[in-house]
């Protein structure tokens, strides 16, 4: 019983861990696209949009920093 135990709590613990990890690196790279609106709503709303798209085209995070400025930039010249 007690190895149950131990296990369970590690189990829960390493996924508790997983899970705060994942939810700071979304707020982090949430955080990156709302630093580059400027404070301008629509182009925070345009900047989420773009961090959207980036998920779904697989743009890898270390990456993200640039492509995100430069989604900023194509903002400024629409």
């Amino acid at each position: 019983m007690d190895y149950f135990i131990v296990v369970i709590t590690t189990a829960a613990g390493l996924y508790f861990h997983w899970w705060l990890y994942v939810r700071i690196k979304r707020w982090m790279d949430r955080d990156l696209a709302l630093s580059l609106a400027d404070g301008d709503p629509a182009k925070r709303a345009y900047m989420l949009e773009r961090l959207a798209e980036a998920k779904t085209a697989g743009i890898r995070r270390r990456d993200l920093p640039a492509w995100l400025q430069q989604a900023a930039a194509a903002y400024r010249a629409a």
